[in-house]
């Protein structure tokens, strides 16, 4: 059995609401019929926490990440360390630290205020024993820096969406960390990230939609969803010279790995929903084990 993990989604920022609503179960059962076993899904603030608890509460095979985003600093300026450690250790489900990091693309002007952030996460991280899920946007020397003097290879941990440099990959790799890779890797303009994809070992490599943002080609477009890491397995799958099950064997694996967990088939009943409207039907492999 081949299982394939969404190993960094947003699902409580899916578009659960309003005229363009989707039900929790048809999104997860369309990824189950892309092969998709198991999700982590992270939260970014307390109250997306909040709401990613109430999705997990129903499913075996959702697990859950908590931090303040770097972007999302400035609307939660009194969070505490130990609101925080409460929130990871709240759960079972719980198993990453984060989504933390530095963000100079989009708020450079907050960089002192992330810094801080960062290195509280990462010692929050070593007090509860879990890994880190870090963001690194346009942030390099710095998120390196603070990573090294914060001792953060302790935590361990993943470099989500990956946008950088083949040098920063191997620093990262060098202190342990585990490269994730999204449907950028697609992109036409992304030479730099297929770079990275090349240089990255297989059993130090994941795979993630970040949804609901980044789809994939060929839905790019479109709200991203889990069912989609099956386009960003395939593609990075081909450009590595490996199968689809190869791939999805090592990456859930190396999840394992990271975050102390045992994957099991956790099978989810069909609810008769209509796939073809996401052209999912196009991705549908059955030689691909689920």
């Amino acid at each position: 059995m081949s299982y394939l993990v969404d190993s960094h989604c947003h699902l409580a920022s899916l578009s659960l609401e309003g005229k363009a609503a989707n039900n929790i179960d048809e999104i997860i059962e369309r990824a189950r019929r892309c092969g998709v076993s198991h999700f982590l899904s992270i939260a970014c603030t307390s109250k997306e926490f909040e709401n990613n608890l109430k999705i997990a509460k129903n499913y075996d095979n959702i697990y859950l990440g908590c931090g303040i985003h770097p972007l999302n600093l400035e609307d939660e300026p009194d969070w505490t360390d130990d609101r925080l450690k409460n929130n990871l250790l709240s759960s079972d489900k719980v198993i990453a630290v984060g989504e933390t990091g530095l963000d100079y693309h989009y708020a450079p002007e907050t960089k002192d205020l992330q810094i801080a952030s960062f290195v509280r996460h990462i010692g929050i991280a070593l007090d509860v024993k879990k890994p880190l899920v870090i963001h690194a946007r346009e942030a390099k020397n710095d998120t390196l820096s603070i990573l090294k003097s914060e001792n953060a290879r302790d935590a361990g941990g993943v470099i989500h969406c990956f946008t950088d440099s083949v040098d920063m990959a191997r620093v990262c790799l060098d202190m342990g960390f585990y490269i994730s890779f999204t449907g950028i890797a697609t992109f036409k303009p992304s030479d730099n990230v297929r770079e990275v994809v090349k240089y990255v070992p297989l059993d130090r490599m994941m795979v993630e939609t970040d949804c609901p943002y980044l789809a994939p080609v060929p839905v790019r477009g479109i709200e991203n969803e889990p069912a989609f890491v099956r386009y960003t397995l395939k593609y990075i799958a081909d450009f590595k010279g490996v199968t689809e099950n190869e791939l999805a064997k090592i990456t859930s694996e190396n999840f394992e790995n990271l975050y102390r967990v045992r994957l099991s088939d956790s099978e989810i009943k069909s609810k008769g929903c209509e796939i073809s409207t996401y052209r999912i039907e196009k991705i549908i492999d059955k030689s691909f084990e689920v």
